[in-house]
């Protein structure tokens, strides 16, 4: 099947959604499949405001329309709600083409956290977005049923996975610093909730792994903590192996990868009961939620560093790729499905 995946999200950012989408069509190609990337490679960009490491697509229809032409898909999804995403989503509906969609991102709640807009102002543009869409890939059942509350429809499951061959354990690493060791790895960004991790009176060394626009502000606020920069492959690898928790502060995240890459390294979680753990920390085993993230973070010294992996064994990438491939729908299967809460208009109302 001839796939095509549009997406603002791509190398050389590094984040949960381009680690997904990589594995993911990994995986696709595997299965035979022959999968067309739309990503902000090869147009002119600008970067997006709050975060420049990210930059965005100028004026991409034509050229969206022309790929189109080009490789004549069998079947869409769009997995970004940026200018890509958009050129896609008005492409798809001028020619009637029915395509599949994520949400990947909590926009609302980020663009919340760096402007003070209330969430309820953003969600009806991006539930408009959605609407068009066959099929609406989540990553969680808790977010699954979030969404439905929110009125979003046609709603299907699409778990993650871990590379267990790279994030592994081994001998436990010496720290540099003094132990317990209390890590973040990811996007250093006011919509992590770093300072509810940082400010925490916590023994030994809190390290962030991972680099972003709170970079600066965090290092001022918060001399002692550890900021180790960005690492990749197995130099992260390294920095999981020397941790003894992970901390995961974040309480917008759709999944938090991270949290595997930690468990895959026998590293137990600490983090917050809200979507995201909840579905990802689901074995006492494995890690410690708790509304009070320093008596999670202290509890989950105690834990066996083995049975965390085993529980990290259970998500593979073939298993949720597999989710993904039976979520498309035929981009030409008849007509168009009619339906209330789809729009045929290219723009919000």
């Amino acid at each position: 099947m001839r796939i095509l995946l549009a997406t603002d999200a791509w190398a050389p950012q590094i984040n949960g959604v381009v680690r997904t989408l990589r594995n993911t069509i990994d995986q696709l190609v595997r299965f035979g499949h022959e999968v067309e990337v739309i990503s902000p490679d090869g147009f002119r960009t600008v970067p997006l405001p709050t975060y420049p490491e990210i930059r965005l697509a100028l004026s991409p229809d034509r050229e969206v329309r022309r790929r189109f032409d080009a490789f004549d898909p069998e079947a869409i999804h769009i997995a970004t709600e940026g200018p890509i995403g958009l050129a896609t989503r008005r492409v798809c509906l001028a020619r009637g083409l029915r395509f599949t969609t994520a949400y990947h991102t909590r926009f609302p709640e980020y663009i919340s956290a760096r402007t003070g807009l209330p969430p309820g102002l953003i969600y009806p543009l991006v539930r408009w977005f959605h609407g068009a869409a066959d099929a609406v890939m989540v990553g969680t059942p808790a977010l699954r049923d979030e969404l439905a509350r929110r009125g979003f429809r046609h709603l299907r499951d699409w778990s993650r996975g871990v590379d267990v061959d790279l994030f592994r354990p081994a001998t436990r690493a010496e720290s540099p610093w003094p132990r317990p060791v209390f890590l973040f790895t990811g996007r250093v960004a006011v919509e992590k909730n770093l300072d509810a991790f940082l400010s925490l009176d916590l023994p030994g060394t809190k390290v962030v792994v991972g680099d972003g626009p709170a970079h600066a502000a965090l290092a001022r606020r918060h001399p002692s903590v550890v900021f180790a920069g960005m690492h990749t492959g197995e130099s992260l690898v390294h920095q999981y192996r020397q941790a003894d928790v992970f901390v995961f502060p974040s309480l917008t995240d759709t999944f938090g990868l991270v949290m595997l890459e930690a468990m895959a390294c026998g590293v137990p979680v600490a983090a917050f009961p809200v979507s995201g753990p909840i579905d990802v920390v689901t074995s006492p085993a494995a890690g410690v939620l708790d509304h009070d993230l320093r008596a999670a973070c202290l509890r989950a010294l105690e834990l066996d560093r083995d049975a965390v992996r085993r529980h990290a064994e259970r998500f593979s990438w073939e298993t949720c790729s597999r989710q993904f491939e039976s979520n498309l729908v035929a981009a030409r299967c008849g007509p168009v499905r009619e339906r209330g809460d789809r729009t045929d208009s290219p723009e919000p109302p």
